[in-house]
């Protein structure tokens, strides 16, 4: 299946192109749900890095002078994610309103546990940007609303580039691996910290040799990680690891890569903007030094291509607050929140008439701007979710070619487990 490239924004000069089990009854199914919202306490399941305080006081504050109700937010992780929303879904107690990952949409909306939100996209969904909105939508029905978009930009410490005597940021992928080999030989600084299984970046790279991960045999899908210009990509990643020391059987969380560059003791890394939040929050202090540009790809005129993530919020059918949580999406989806929301973490709002109101407004934001219209998603089918579970084939394929084994034989054994994966999603 070949992955659509997200196509800019059609509208001159604006800053980002846009474009992470139920019943058997049918998921329009209604649970029973009382209408009165005061003194009620919404339980929130956000990930980790993903609600600024700021925004969350904000948005807490409007929901309980409207509703009279609080909010509980409960901080998740990414790793593992996919099966404790999936298990929180079919209970009978599950959290009201959940972030889920907007290439993960599609397998929960499957498992016929989301309540489907089509009233809330007649209401306020009449602006949202059709590309970001299209991971909400599942056999033709709204079961997530869209949030934010965000892709991944190079983090770096200013004082340790000045220390090498680096001045401008690299336009080019071959001035970036100079850059990289300047820090090396003139700083005691890790030139780049990348863990071995950071496979989103890495699936930016395989998106930009023009590959898929899956394709189609017949009626089903298959996996595609064989491919040769998979290997070429996965080449390119093990040229960037090898400015690392970071363990090769680890991703990107393990341990939190901003928290490794809060040290100030490492050049860069490769991460959405928003990890910059979860730096400073470790050492207050790096925050001064902490710049941003575009991944350099193999010319000036085109930045390297990325994986556009995001995060969708939906309400989970078994909820007993529906109605609760969706004056809390309303509130959160609000412009005043969305562009404040942006500004503080540089993601892309999920209207296209915000952005000119966020631009020029975080660096972060700037900065992944000129790649987002190069880049694509994992493939927004079901049965994507089970290859994503851990553990992750595709980062066991990463970490056995950085320890040395072909693209051939890894990639073989990772098919096998793939195809599984989906056959059992199907």
């Amino acid at each position: 299946m070949k992955r659509k490239l997200i196509a800019a924004i059609g509208v001159a000069g604006m800053l980002f192109s846009v474009a992470a089990c139920g019943d058997s009854d049918s998921g329009d199914k209604k649970e029973s749900k009382g209408t009165d919202t005061k003194g009620k306490t919404l339980v929130v399941w956000s990930m980790d890095g993903s609600t600024p305080d700021p925004w969350k006081k904000a948005v807490a504050a409007d929901f309980e002078k409207k509703t009279g109700s609080k909010i509980k937010w409960e901080s998740q992780v990414w790793n593992g994610i996919q099966q404790k929303i999936t298990t929180a879904l079919s209970e009978s107690s599950p959290p009201d309103v959940i972030e889920i990952g907007n290439t993960q949409t599609p397998a929960y909306a499957a498992t016929e546990g989301l309540a489907e939100l089509g009233d809330l996209k007649t209401e306020i969904g009449g602006e949202w940007t059709e590309a970001l909105n299209k991971s909400s939508i599942y056999n033709d029905k709204q079961y997530a609303v869209p949030w934010y978009f965000a892709n991944r930009v190079v983090l770096y410490n200013k004082k340790i580039w000045a220390e090498a005597g680096l001045k401008d940021t690299p336009k080019t992928r071959d001035d970036f691996f100079k850059a990289l080999d300047t820090i090396k030989e003139k700083t005691k600084a890790e030139p780049l910290y990348m863990a071995g299984q950071n496979w989103y970046f890495l699936d930016g790279l395989i998106i930009g040799k023009g590959a898929d991960l899956v394709k189609k045999e017949g009626d089903k899908y298959v996996s595609n990680l064989s491919d040769p210009k998979v290997g070429e990509a996965m080449e390119l990643y093990k040229k960037y690891a090898s400015y690392s020391s970071a363990p090769k059987d680890k991703d990107e969380a393990t341990p939190q890569q901003a928290d490794v560059f809060a040290n100030g003791k490492t050049a860069m890394f490769i991460g959405n903007a928003s990890e910059a939040t979860i730096a400073v929050k470790a050492n207050a202090k790096i925050e001064k030094d902490i710049g941003y540009f575009t991944i350099p790809g193999e010319s000036a005129e085109k930045p390297e291509s990325v994986f556009l993530g995001g995060s969708n919020l939906a309400v989970p059918l078994r909820s007993k607050n529906q109605e609760l949580a969706k004056e809390f999406l309303k509130i959160a989806l609000a412009d005043e929140h969305q562009i404040e929301f942006s500004k503080l973490m540089g993601f892309t709002p999920n209207k296209a008439s915000l952005l000119p109101k966020v631009a020029g407004s975080n660096a972060g934001l700037d900065a992944a701007a000129p790649a987002a219209a190069f880049g694509g998603t994992t493939p927004l089918i079901p049965e994507w979710a089970a290859v994503e579970n851990v553990p992750n084939p595709i980062k066991d394929y990463m970490t056995a070619v950085l320890n040395g084994k072909s693209h051939a034989d890894a990639a073989k054994d990772a098919d096998a487990e793939i195809n599984k994966r989906l056959a059992q999603g199907s």
